[in-house]
């Protein structure tokens, strides 16, 4: 009955011990004045003592009256909680993709690409607060999508990244993060970062990785880099027979110097993933670094509940009044 109601005073529940104190006391009040008598045959008293056990009802009646005023006393109310959030500070994030051809090297399963693109699927879904955009590079840069609040945009757009021999070979660390500052430098948000991944070493595009890098300095956006490769040797694309990939064992090279050297200058992290886990653990740390502040918003409404307990109370007390001194008063 009270599961989803609080008593905003609760000390006048402690009223309610008097209530077996009350029928202690009537009963004890009823024995003393019931008299006794011993008859051979009850036959002309049927009547009479079934009025006088109806008569107990009215002392119920008040009973239960002094209970309600009591629960009533004790200020019942329901509160209904609803609560509305909003967005503080949000993050705009442009994930620089490197789609060279080593992207498809087997030591991450399926391969570096395809490991990457499960990870950051993840990651996406798990910003519902934050715009994000997508920057494909290798040679040169483009961007895939710009930064929008619409996931499904940006996943669809994640899932159709793929290797193809338009773009010129090699691999532009430079221009993929110029393309992604490019892409936010101008977004008025308070916390703008970019997540560049590669799997080699700059050897292409005409702007200098470190020139990138104090760009993004200057507009307080924040690189987080990730060498993607594991140590030693790895199965890669080493030649392109009739349209299909031939492979062999070479030696991962990745200038993770640079890496660290972009991450420092403007204020991110350097990550090494060397297999599909830790590429994963990877970016929930990143996850974890920048949250998007949402404040909650508590909206408390409370609806009284002792008025229809009062009411019916009254209603109690009147109807054991007018049994009293109407239908019981011969008995009373």
């Amino acid at each position: 009955m009270f599961k989803e109601i609080d008593f905003t005073q609760t000390e006048f529940l402690w009223l309610l011990v008097i209530v077996p104190l009350l029928v202690f006391w009537y009963v004890l009040k009823n024995k003393k004045q019931t008299a006794q008598l011993k008859v051979s045959n009850t036959k002309g008293l049927q009547d009479k003592s079934v009025w006088t056990t109806v008569k107990h009802l009215l002392f119920s009646l008040r009973l239960i009256a002094i209970m309600l005023i009591i629960f009533a006393l004790a200020r019942p109310q329901t509160v209904n909680v609803s609560s509305k959030t909003k967005t503080t500070k949000g993050v705009d994030i442009v994930m620089a993709i490197d789609v060279s051809a080593s992207m498809l090297a087997k030591d991450l399963k399926p391969n570096r690409l395809e490991a990457l693109k499960n990870v950051a699927a993840d990651f996406i879904k798990g910003r519902p607060n934050d715009r994000i955009g997508l920057v494909e590079y290798a040679g040169e840069s483009y961007t895939k999508t710009p930064v929008t609040s619409d996931k499904s945009v940006v996943l669809q757009s994640l899932k159709d990244i793929k290797y193809n021999s338009i773009i010129t070979g090699g691999t532009a660390i430079g221009m993929g993060l110029a393309t992604a500052v490019n892409r936010i430098k101008d977004s008025r948000v308070k916390s703008k970062i970019i997540i560049l991944l590669t799997d080699g070493v700059n050897n292409a595009g005409f702007i200098d990785p470190q020139t990138a890098s104090e760009l993004a300095l200057e507009y307080g956006i924040k690189t987080y880099t990730i060498g993607l490769g594991t140590n030693g040797m790895a199965l890669s694309p080493v030649a392109l027979r009739n349209g299909v990939f031939q492979y062999g064992r070479i030696q991962v090279e990745i200038d993770e110097k640079l890496l660290k050297e972009i991450a420092e200058v403007t204020g991110g992290k350097y990550f090494r993933a060397t297999n599909n886990r830790k590429l994963k653990e990877i970016y929930k740390e990143i996850d974890a670094l920048e949250k998007t502040e949402v404040e909650e918003f508590k909206f408390y409404n409370y609806e009284e509940k002792f008025r229809p307990l009062i009411l019916l109370a009254l209603g109690l007390l009147l109807f054991e009044f007018l049994l009293r001194f109407t239908l019981f008063r011969s008995f009373i």
